[in-house]
């Protein structure tokens, strides 16, 4: 079950010659590939590019009639590897992951497929979320390209750029015999637009018809002598063809005047913020027309000497668009122009940050620094005016509280992590390694456990280090979809040849949760084009782990502390592993609440848990807040003037998952929460004890109310006494 169900936009992938398609980035990329005549595409999900993976799925029977074959691979490795396909066969291919962290997990597989080089066009489209939109750590891609020799395409981001980059790419690693990657930013991957479509086309050669005439050729293979044959055929023959083909082609692209004593070169994907910061200095229109030479590089690997020195030409001053560091594209650009004797003054970083996001604010200011220096005629007079300042933008981070990322509401991994703190108030605290997923926000503030992650996968591997014995057993943390991308492979199958004697929880939520709710091997639907239902369990057994403890709720929050406390003090030695499956709730509350909602509309009988605190009872501690961490757990302020400090209270965004209540009784701290049954359409025998129960109710308050005004009179007269 994915996030987002695309079978409504897989119908526009349907759209002929001449039709217009209007939707997303994503979807266009997909279009786009099937108007190239795609043999395969393949791929690991991960933002801003997991709805790619989620079309394709939901497209299969369209890339079916096609011919063409799609593989939801196991992580980025695999998906690289894929595009041995394209080595020996004219077979296009393409696959797509999360970038740079993707690129570095496929880094084997891309090295040597860059290596053998290839028949056929293979892309690789990375969803590159570099800044503060990223949900990783700070890296390019461009680095790999450089390393590897790979051509990086850094479309415009407008759909008809993208998917003229899609098709123009293909034809670039075919002419060059070498791998492209496409790299679309996050804005790139949701921008809408529209693009006048072509009409997909059957592979030349589909995978199916290549297996039935098999070819090798051991020139391809990376071993020596090959190898150093490769490194030779890069420089003398495919780094040539390609600069010939981007020149030809015009993949670059030139915009505003020639002659022109300055100009700004700028990345394809930052095209758009450099228009905009030019928009707002009056020299360009919403249309992208300007006053300013543009040198845009829609290819950023490899770069082409002689183009940039043509552009360069009777210029004085050139900036250099670069987000991220280091700078590459600056320092080779410097390079050239070194090279070729020329006085143009290089601007670049020092204008611009050396690192962060560059939003509209950087932008503007980069571009008009650069104009004060290079042209101060062509800005407006207000900007022009040598003490004009723009107001300053407050530091929002001194009176806004930052807002990190946390569990969603009913989420079953609370649970777990309340578990571990109740635990640890036993045992003390541990060393505690934590991986990729949404387990990660346990980190955070009320958990704080978990303090390290090194890879999809690698949580327990993490723990090595520590594994040697101890006072304390070492700790890790897993999800299911990181257990299945890496973590059998990388972090159990090295506890178990290690002999390690440390403790490993599996985060079983059914899903690869953190990239959109994608089906894995243990997910527990059915799926008809995916082998789901294999145990986690059985898969450790398999390679001789048998301490595994499999709880099936872990809203049971007693039950997973008695557990997590079993592995950290049994005196079995060896790897233990506890398997900790519930149902991502947002999942669960996408698949239940449509159909809930259609058996009430329908008139059958439905009943929702809501949970809630008893005023009178609670006690204002908030030990159950700082246990849970629940967004749907608030406080309030009473009207009692007796009670100064607020109580818990839960609001309309509860679930129902009981976790509060679970907590509570756990950690024995109080029995103020209570759990209420809302019953839609009731049948008569419900209605009549219903009734009953309101009468009953009533007579009791009414008698509490009447003694209330006996005794207050009393009360009233001793007081005044």
């Amino acid at each position: 079950m994915a996030e987002r169900s695309f079978k409504a936009e897989v119908e526009h992938l349907k759209l002929g010659a001449g039709e217009t398609f209007t939707g997303e980035g994503i979807l266009a990329i997909t279009k786009a590939l099937l108007e190239s005549g795609v043999g395969y595409v393949g791929g690991y999900q991960g933002a801003p590019i997991s709805h790619l993976m989620d079309v394709l799925a939901d497209a299969e029977e369209l890339l079916g009639e096609l011919g063409v074959r799609f593989e939801a691979n196991a992580n980025e490795a695999a998906a690289a590897a894929m595009l041995a396909a394209s080595v020996h066969y004219p077979i296009r291919g393409a696959v797509t992951f999360k970038g740079p962290v993707g690129v570095n997990v496929a880094s084997d597989a891309l090295a040597n497929l860059s290596s053998s080089g290839v028949t056929g066009g293979a892309m690789v489209i990375v969803g590159e979320d570099y800044g503060e939109g990223s949900s990783i750590m700070q890296e390019r891609s461009h680095p790999f390209a450089m390393k590897a020799q790979m051509w990086l395409l850094d479309p415009r981001p407008n759909l008809p750029s993208i998917v003229k980059m899609v098709s123009d790419g293909f034809d670039l690693s075919e002419a060059s015999n070498t791998p492209v990657m496409l790299m679309v930013r996050i804005r790139s991957c949701h921008v809408t637009g529209s693009f006048t479509c072509r009409d997909n086309q059957r592979p030349k050669l589909t995978v199916k018809e290549a297996l039935a005439n098999p070819r090798s050729d051991f020139a391809r293979v990376v071993l020596p002598p090959m190898s150093y044959a490769h490194e030779q055929d890069k420089v003398k023959n495919r780094w040539p063809a390609a600069e010939k083909f981007i020149v030809d082609r015009g993949l670059n692209e030139f915009f505003g005047p020639r002659d022109a004593s300055f100009g700004i070169v700028v990345q394809g994907g930052m095209y758009n913020g450099v228009i905009r910061a030019l928009q707002r200095l009056g020299l360009a229109d919403i249309y992208g027309n300007t006053e300013v030479p543009l040198y845009v590089l829609n290819v950023t690997y490899p770069l082409i000497s002689s183009q940039f020195l043509e552009f360069c030409a009777g210029k004085d001053h050139v900036l250099v668009v670069e987000e991220g560091q280091p700078e590459f594209i600056e320092t080779q650009l410097g390079s050239y122009l070194y090279r070729a004797g020329s006085n143009v003054k290089l601007h670049g970083k020092g204008l611009f940050p050396m690192a962060g996001e560059y939003t509209g604010g950087v932008m503007l200011d980069a571009v008009e620094g650069f104009l004060r220096t290079a042209a101060p005629q062509m800005l407006p007079a207000a900007v022009r005016a040598p003490n004009m300042e723009r107001p300053a933008i407050p530091d929002l981070s001194k009176t806004v509280p930052i807002r990190p990322p946390g569990f969603c509401t009913g989420c079953p991994e609370r649970p777990i992590f309340a578990a571990m703190k109740l635990v640890e108030k036993e045992l003390g605290k541990h060393q505690i390694a934590a991986d990729i997923g949404c387990h990660l926000f346990a980190s955070l503030p009320p958990f704080e456990i978990g303090g390290a992650t090194m890879g999809y996968g690698l949580g327990p591997a993490a723990n090595g280090a520590f594994d040697g014995g101890g006072d304390k057993r070492a700790v890790a943390i897993i999800g299911d979809g990181g257990f299945w991308h890496n973590g059998l492979s990388s972090s159990f199958t090295n506890m178990a040849f290690n002999k390690s004697d440390g403790v490993a929880i599996i985060v079983d939520n059914y899903y690869s949760a953190a990239t959109g709710g994608q089906d894995l091997m243990s997910s527990r639907a059915n799926n008809p084009t995916k082998a789901t239902k294999n145990p986690i369990g059985k898969a450790l057994n398999g390679i001789g782990i048998n301490w595994v403890r499999q709880i099936d709720r872990t809203y049971d929050v007693a039950k997973m502390r008695d557990t997590i406390r079993e592995a950290l003090t049994t005196p079995e030695k060896g790897p233990k592993v506890i398997v900790a499956s519930s149902e991502c709730m947002l999942n669960k509350q996408r698949r239940e609440k449509p159909l809930a909602q259609k058996a009430i509309k329908e008139g059958r009988r439905v009943e929702a848990p809501r949970f809630g605190v008893d005023e009178a009872i609670c006690t204002g501690d908030h030990a159950c807040i700082r246990l849970s961490g629940c967004p749907s757990l608030s406080l309030k302020k009473l009207d009692d003037p007796l009670r100064d400090d607020p109580v818990a209270a839960i609001d309309q965004s509860c679930v129902g998952c009981g976790n509060c209540g679970e907590v509570a009784d756990a950690a024995v701290l109080c029995p103020s929460f209570y759990r209420a049954d809302v019953v839609h359409n009731p049948g008569p025998w419900e209605r009549r004890m219903a009734a009953f129960r309101a009468r009953v109710i009533g007579w009791l308050q009414a008698r509490r109310d009447a003694r209330r005004l006996t005794f207050a009179p009393s009360a009233m007269e001793g007081a005044a006494e």
